[in-house]
């Protein structure tokens, strides 16, 4: 494993970090959550991402469960606050109230007297920016968040918080945006501004919902047991999985299996690798349904490729990747 600062923080964090959103306390038994967790430790993943919203919180209770006899300060936990959390008309949202009663119930379920980055997990129209970056500097001074993030805000509002950030004096410095081969969204707008403020990428999704797994080919029915197949018809699919399952998308991820065998890995591993060879990525976040999943990725930590694959793969992809910045968030 290699490690990376976080922007221009002093904090580190491993190159590949294990996130447990859909798979813990939904896809996975907990017995195998923990494993998964136990193994990400083994191969050097130091940073874990969660949030009190994934599988209705039960998701931040496993990952306590998992890591409470681990040395604390030898792990980056991560988690956000945002999404709703109860049906009450403030169990949602950025308001201090929300804020300051999620990261106690985050910490309860952590098992934790502190979290390392705490994300705004979206951008709250309905709340002032004063308000949520006062209630993060409470946190902060209280001793509870050591830093803050934002994740899927668009460079405007990134711009927004990190001003109020060093009026109050906040630790801003994770960005947790959705980005892959195929989702470059972030590149135009969001990575020159973070830059601009110091602040790191922490990216989901490089496997981009698991597409560039190298499960989906052209012509072929969706296999069981993939995560297309148990997220079919639901929201998750139509929005994020739907868009690529696409004969033309298919067939360029099939032209670039070949690159990634001349290069030793598998397409998973590359697909992570691609990502880290952007400077401003700080880490990408992996996620796996069984121990060997973990095992096999985190083989893409430290990978340098050249700058020859780097054009073949931008362009192959030329003409179905998405860069568009107005669909940051």
């Amino acid at each position: 494993m290699e490690y990376r600062r976080l922007g221009k923080s002093g904090l580190s964090v491993s190159e590949i970090a294990l996130g447990n959103w859909i798979t813990h306390g939904a896809q996975v038994d907990d017995t195998t959550a923990q494993a998964c967790v136990h193994a990400a430790l083994d191969a050097g993943i130091t940073t874990f991402d969660t949030a009190d919203v994934y599988s209705e919180t039960r998701a931040e209770a496993i990952l306590g469960e998992s890591l409470k006899r681990i040395r604390r300060e030898s792990i980056e936990l991560c988690t956000k606050v945002f999404h709703p959390t109860g049906t009450g008309k403030n169990d949602r949202g950025l308001s201090r109230k929300h804020i300051m009663e999620a990261c106690h119930a985050s910490l309860r379920r952590l098992q934790t007297d502190y979290i390392d980055v705490y994300y705004a997990h979206r951008f709250d129209p309905t709340t002032s920016l004063e308000e949520t970056f006062l209630a993060f500097s409470d946190l902060v001074r209280q001793g509870k968040v050591l830093y803050v993030g934002v994740s899927e805000w668009t460079a405007e509002q990134i711009e927004l918080g990190a001003a109020l950030a060093k009026e109050y004096q906040v630790p801003f410095v994770a960005s947790q945006p959705q980005y892959s081969m195929l989702w470059r969204v972030i590149e135009a707008e969001v990575i020159p501004a973070c830059e601009r403020e110091g602040i790191g990428q922490i990216v989901w999704s490089p496997l981009a919902q698991g597409i560039l797994s190298g499960k989906y080919t052209p012509d072929r029915p969706i296999p069981e047991g993939s995560r297309a197949a148990s997220t079919a018809g639901s929201p998750f699919f139509d929005k994020l999985v739907g868009q690529w399952l696409q004969k033309e998308v298919l067939q360029v991820i099939e032209r670039i299996k070949p690159i990634a065998q001349e290069a030793g890995l598998t397409l998973p591993q590359l697909a992570v690798a691609w990502v880290l060879q952007n400077q401003h990525v700080s880490s990408a976040i992996i996620g796996a349904s069984n121990p060997e999943q973990i095992k096999e990725n985190v083989k893409a930590a430290g990978v340098k490729l050249d700058t020859q694959v780097m054009q073949q793969i931008n362009h192959l992809l030329a003409g179905v990747a998405e860069f568009d910045p107005k669909k940051t968030g």
